[in-house]
């Protein structure tokens, strides 16, 4: 919907597949190339854009039309749009001083203490992840107070720049070692890059706050009540959340793995998707079903233990309430 009444081009190009080493010999699981692509080979993260794209011709194709900027985002982030003020400030910037990569970064929540975050080292302003942090500094990297922002993964990058860093070999990202158990047993290992990894091979990068409204990651079954509720309505094509709501901030909903992590069994447990639009967190656990135009207020917690069930019935407001026990509403 969001171009209604625009042709808009779609382009595509293929990523890289790399081979999967097995941990224990240190070969690749592959004995040919022609072996199926699912046990033997993997997307070694994003960090491959870089080259994948120059090599598919597009980065060249897309300068000889005049562009000079391209905007990266990760696929699940809903907040994730065009920002044309960002773009205008990059265009308004002239000369050697004219960012050539920017990372979106936003203020950190308790949600989000995993994220990576920048640092300024020898000079050079660079992503720091998780991964990086020896054991006995990983509470201090989660920390709020010393490090206050995290990595959206929104890239806005030059494109010229690019280019030239991929031609002399200037980008050099760290290799993320990703330990996988396949479904035959076998533990292998998967080398990975991260795309804002390169932050430091670019000459002028910096990072710009911005409001938490352009980080919508939707992952879990959970992130999808949110933007699938009435908090949230479509706006050209972007997600705004409601002024209706009394606070920025968005409710904590944790539901259980067993009966909600797969979408259609999540969707099959509500008749409607309930009105949020005062909720501050809601737990659900257990065999649990929404019946229609159910409002949900401050916190709320419906626990149905082994071999119970819970139907909340049609209209249901509940507010700051925990359910449990046994509840069942059948059609007569």
């Amino acid at each position: 919907h969001t171009h209604k009444g625009f042709k808009v081009k779609i382009y595509t190009f293929l990523q890289s597949r790399y081979p999967r080493i097995n941990k224990e010999t240190l070969m690749p699981i592959v004995t040919s190339m022609s072996m199926p692509c699912d046990e033997g080979f993997y997307p070694p993260g994003h960090g491959d854009f870089y080259a994948s794209f120059c090599q598919s011709g597009l980065m060249d194709h897309f300068l000889t039309e005049g562009r000079e900027y391209c905007f990266i985002s990760n696929i699940d982030n809903l907040g994730a749009t065009v920002d044309l003020n960002i773009l205008k400030m990059l265009l308004s910037t002239s000369g050697s001083q004219a960012p050539d990569f920017v990372m979106e970064v936003t203020d950190k929540t308790r949600a989000d203490v995993k994220g990576g975050t920048l640092i300024q080292y020898e000079n050079k302003l660079r992503l720091l992840e998780i991964a990086q942090v020896p054991k006995e500094h990983v509470d201090e990297f989660k920390s709020v107070k010393k490090f206050k922002i995290f990595n959206t993964n929104n890239l806005w990058m030059k494109l010229s720049s690019i280019g030239q860093l991929v031609e002399t070999g200037g980008i050099d990202m760290e290799v993320i070692v990703n330990n996988k158990t396949l479904d035959s047993g076998i533990n292998i290992i998967q080398l990975e890059t991260a795309a804002g990894a390169a932050m430091k091979d670019f000459q002028n990068a910096i990072g710009i706050n911005v409001p938490r409204s352009r980080f919508l990651p939707v992952k879990k079954t959970s992130d999808l009540l949110l933007v699938m509720s009435n908090l949230y309505h479509m706006k050209f094509g972007t997600l705004v959340m409601s002024p209706k709501r009394a606070f920025p901030t968005v409710p904590l909903i944790k539901l259980g793995d067993n009966h909600f992590s797969k979408v259609r069994d999540f969707l099959n447990r509500f008749a409607s998707i309930p009105d949020i639009l005062e909720l501050d967190h809601l737990t659900v656990s257990g065999d649990v079903t929404f019946g229609k135009g159910v409002s949900l207020r401050g916190t709320v917690i419906i626990i149905a233990n082994h071999g119970d069930r819970i139907d909340i019935p049609a209209s249901a407001v509940l507010e700051n309430k925990i359910v449990s026990g046994n509840l069942r509403i059948l059609d007569h």
